[in-house]
Formats: C-alpha cells, structure tokens, sequence
C-alpha cells in the first residue's frame, strides 16, 4: 500500500506542475503582450518588460495553484483510471478514505508551498516588478486626488492617550520609496491646528524616521484675548532638513506599489491595525489578510474534488472530458472568489465569511460525489 500511496502521489505531482507550466507559459504570454504597448515609453524597454512579466510569475503560482491542482490531478486520476491502474489499486485495497488521505496529503503539501510563495516571494518580487516600471517609464504613485495621496496618522503618549493627529498629505511616492511634496497638518486632541510642515521631499532615515528637506514650518499658538475674542499667533521657520517621526513607515505606505491581494500577510496585517488605530475602514485589507490564510486551503479541496473522477468509468467520457470538466470547475471557483470577495466588501459581510463560502461549497460538492460515485460502484 505504501508503493501505491506514493506512485500515485508522483502521478499526481507530475500533472499538476505540468499543468501548472503551462498555465503560467500562457499568463506570462498575455502579460508580456499588454507590456509591450508600453515600450518605448520614457526608458521603458523590452527587457524591463520581460523582467516585469517575470517577476510576476510567483504572483500567478499563488493565484493558479488550486486551480492547476484541480485539472492535474483530474488529469492523473483519468489517466490511472483509463488505464485501469485505479482499478487495480481498489483491488489492492486501496478505499475510498485511504485514496482521499493520498490525495489530501499531496495537497497539504502543494497548500503549504502555496502559503509560502504567497507570504514570502510573491510581494516582494510584486514590488520590486512595479518598482522597476516606474522607475523605468519615470512614473510616481499618486492618491485618487488630484493634491496627491492623504493618510492619516496617530500619536500617542506613554499612557496610550492621543498627544497628536496628523493629517499627512503626500504629492508623489517615488518607486525608491521616497516622497515629494508632503505637506503635514497636526492637531491637538481638540482638534485645533498646532503645527503645518511643509517639505520638498523625504527619506527614511533606519530607526530614525523620515528626513524632510527643505523645510518650512508653522507653528500656531493662542494668544491673548482681544476685544473680538480670542486670536491665533504664528511662527515661521525654516530648516534644510528635520527628522519626523511617526508610525508611517516605508512599508505602510508601500502598500499603494502592491494591490492588497498580493501583499504578505504580516504587511496586511500591520496595516490593518494603523487603519484602526486611526479610525478608518479596513473592510477591503480585512478581507485580503483572510483570504491569505484561506486560500491555499483551496488547493486541499480542489484535490479532493478531483478524486471522484477516478471513480468515473471510461464510458463515462475520456480523459478529455473530465479535464473539460475540470478546467470548469476550476473557472467557476476562480469567479466565485472574487464574486464573494466583493459581495463582502458591499454588504459588509464577516471578512472570513466571505472568503470561506467558495472552499465550503467546493468542499461540500467533493464529499457529494464520493458519496454518489460510492453508491453507483
């Protein structure tokens, strides 16, 4: 049994990075094609480009796993079946939970490669390919606004009580992760306007915060009472530079270079808590960091939804049509995804709600089948 365990595995192994190749062979075809409209544009040239559609290919290992774990091992299980090699295994004593036990270790171990290309090289490898085009084309990343990027950011004392609020207004975000034309508004815990910093630029100095440049800096202060009420005095200066600290590291504002979808789960999660230390939505990021634990999950429950097709006899269609088969499956999943994703996001739904419904379903379909391959035996 622990010969046949493990032939099958390797079956199984070899379709699903077969398939897997091919996929991203496919994507990084498109990708390189909806590059190349863009060269020629500033210093963008076609090996940026080419470098652009490789660096994001760790991205569509996270995205096409379950999908490619799907079809190859539908692939597989037809083949051994066509062959009567599965029929051979059951007759060796090879039942319906060992094989689900097969096919599920397979899949933890396709899942656990998932989680890390996901976690670990696909958002910084996102990164360094956005940063690269940038660069390249010349561009910056902007906010939704034409005055550039607004973030919001909070200071606390030694007791956690808010000393400061900061309304933080950045011009561009360089591809190098400097800044230009940032423009910062503090506030007293009422609300009264303390301090405004203005600055052409800034760079983050390790453990020291952002060093501004050319700076100018106003400073706001009641003064005494005069016949129509209180008045507000100022004091303006200026500094070739001034350190600034705050919780607005690089990697927070590195966020706007990666769609919340291919980040880390460890840089969701700590943007997650700068939103609600500064009272502001996470519903999108929420829902990102869930998927991040729950998808490659999928990839365990896609395998399993394959194994019924071993149980299908050879009358019941060729290799052809449960690949056909599974390949529907797989885009319907793929859909439903993201379909649940955003239908969260509108009805404010639970974020791990949302993201579990697809793999649920997927999950209670496979157990249908067995169950009714099992009865039509």
């Amino acid at each position: 049994m622990v010969l046949i365990g493990r032939y099958l595995r390797r079956e199984i192994v070899v379709a699903v990075a077969f398939v897997l190749l091919g996929f991203l062979s496919l994507f990084a075809f498109f990708d390189l094609i909806n590059e190349l409209e863009d060269v020629g544009r500033g210093g963008y040239r076609l090996q940026h480009a080419v470098a652009f559609v490789l660096l994001g290919l760790p991205s569509h290992v996270y995205e096409l796993m379950p999908i490619a774990a799907l079809i190859g091992s539908i692939y597989a299980l037809s083949q051994l079946a066509a062959h009567s090699e599965y029929t051979a295994m059951r007759a060796s004593g090879l039942g319906r939970r060992r094989a689900l036990a097969v096919v599920a270790r397979v899949g933890l171990a396709m899942a656990v490669l998932t989680a890390l290309v996901g976690e670990v090289l696909s958002p910084p490898a996102e990164r360094l390919a956005q940063q690269l085009r940038l660069s390249a084309i010349g561009g910056s990343v902007t906010g939704q606004f034409r005055s550039g990027l607004w973030v919001k950011d909070t200071a606390r004392d030694a007791a956690g009580e808010v000393s400061l609020m900061r309304f933080v207004n950045i011009g561009e975000l360089m591809p190098d992760g400097t800044l230009r034309a940032i423009r910062i508004f503090e506030f007293d815990p009422q609300m009264h306007l303390r301090r405004l910093l203005e600055a052409r630029g800034a760079s983050w100095a390790r453990d020291k915060g952002w060093r501004l440049s050319e700076v100018e800096e106003i400073r706001f202060a009641e003064i005494a009472e005069t016949g129509a009420g209180p008045a507000v005095g100022t004091r303006r200066s200026t500094a070739p530079t001034l350190l600034w600290n705050t919780e607005l590291r690089p990697d927070i504002l590195g966020v706007l270079l990666v769609q919340p979808d291919r980040m880390s789960g460890f840089n969701l999660y700590s943007y997650i808590r700068h939103l609600r230390e500064n009272a502001q939505d996470t519903g999108q990021y929420e829902i990102a960091f869930w998927k991040k634990i729950v998808y490659p999950l999928a990839v365990i429950v896609m395998m399993a939804l394959a194994l019924p097709f071993a149980y299908l006899q050879v009358r019941a269609g060729g290799t052809s049509y449960k690949v056909f088969a599974g390949i529907m499956l797989g885009i319907a999943f793929h859909f439903l995804n993201g379909l649940f994703s955003h239908l969260g996001l509108l009805n404010t739904w639970p974020p791990l709600l949302s993201v579990s419904i697809p793999s649920v379903a997927a999950f209670m379909l496979a157990l249908g089948m067995l169950a009714w391959v099992d009865r039509a035996r």
